[in-house]
């Protein structure tokens, strides 16, 4: 019998680089994500034909990293497989259809999104849709740290197999489902999608946990989430060092993100707004995550800085997930955004931002 599935896609609200460090973020699922109609099909074959790929298949008896996929949708399916097995998770062969309504190069986390909803097809045909959701998302986790070669934390993969906001702490475990709703405050949320690559990024995105890495380690600590914020300032530090401006970064927005939980509570809008604001300076100035040296390409920082001149004093603005290249994230009264969106199409093309609706 075939069944269809959802998985949403991941915006991150706050958090910006915490959770490869064991630390704290807020991220939501939202109303675009992926689609799959599947069938068991009585063989150890997984098959794939989804949107924008070339179809696959491969043997769920093979299940060793190759890294001539990493990047590939394949290899999502292999470690995910491969995660479950040695859990002794029951898995079989499949037939699936998948389809995208996430845009490209959204920073949605299509990755994690699609590695959950493989996460979902085994347990709802194989496992009486009995699998946690945590167990999905940490498997889904392991296949793009490993099959996929994404040095990725956990949280795109924790909200998209929840399916809605949650705020976590990495350190102590603590996950906790929150209410947000944007629209109840008078707000739209929307992502502006610049138009740079991703391209040729790898080095400068790996290099951000390793330099985080490289001052834990002063610490004779492996992450900084284990790291105690007044030892770190304690030090005599010089703020034009790049690792350092870095953990500046860490400190600071992990400290950030359970007020951002606590004001999305509470419905209070300005408050978000104003830490939403302070998060978007950090990745800016410390994090250094808008502009990179590999390629040169401005596009993320021309979009923050018209979002600036478009919303200083009316919104908030940040850039979502990774950075170096992708999307400005804004946040501001429901009655500008029809010319935000405007103004930011003329920059950056039709259809470039689009409303995203929390789930």
């Amino acid at each position: 019998m075939k069944k269809s599935l959802f998985t949403p896609g991941c915006t991150e609200l706050a958090g910006n680089h915490t959770d490869h460090q064991h630390g704290r973020i807020l991220a939501s699922g939202v109303d675009l994500g992926l689609h799959a109609v599947c069938e068991a099909n009585d063989s150890k074959i997984f098959r794939v034909r989804s949107d924008g790929f070339e179809p696959f298949e491969l043997r769920l008896d093979h299940l060793t990293v190759r890294p001539a996929e990493f990047g590939t949708p394949k290899a999502l399916v292999r470690g995910v497989a491969a995660a479950f097995a040695e859990l002794g998770i029951t898995l079989g062969g499949v037939n699936a259809e998948i389809r995208s309504t996430l845009p490209a190069g959204s920073g949605l986390s299509s990755s994690a999104a699609f590695a959950v909803l493989i996460g979902k097809i085994f347990s709802e045909l194989f496992n009486n849709s009995g699998i946690d959701a945590l167990v999905i998302a940490r498997a889904a986790q392991s296949a793009e740290n490993q099959f996929f070669g994404k040095p990725c934390g956990l949280m795109g993969q924790l909200a998209c197999s929840l399916g809605h906001t949650v705020y976590a702490d990495f350190k102590t475990n603590e996950i906790e489902s929150v209410k947000a709703d944007f629209a109840t405050m008078g707000l739209t949320l929307c992502l502006s999608n610049t138009g740079g690559s991703h391209a040729g990024l790898d080095s400068s995105y790996a290099r951000i946990p390793a330099d985080m890495v490289y001052i834990a380690n002063l610490f004779d600590k492996g992450v900084l989430g284990d790291v105690d914020p007044k030892d770190f300032y304690k030090k005599g530090w010089d703020p034009a060092n790049r690792p350092v401006r870095r953990a500046m970064h860490f400190f600071g927005e992990n400290e950030r993100v359970p007020k951002m939980r606590d004001a999305l509570k509470a419905g209070d809008g300005e408050a978000y707004m104003r830490l939403m604001n302070e998060s978007g300076r950090s990745s800016e100035n410390l994090l250094n995550n808008i502009v990179t040296s590999a390629t040169g390409d401005t596009k993320l920082l021309q979009g923050l800085e018209k979002s600036e001149r478009l919303l200083h004093g009316k919104g908030a603005w940040r850039v979502h997930g990774g950075g170096f290249a992708g999307c400005v994230q804004a946040l501001m009264p429901t009655d500008f955004f029809p010319t935000y969106q405007e103004e930011m199409d003329k920059e950056f093309g039709r259809g470039s931002c689009r409303e995203i609706r929390l789930v």
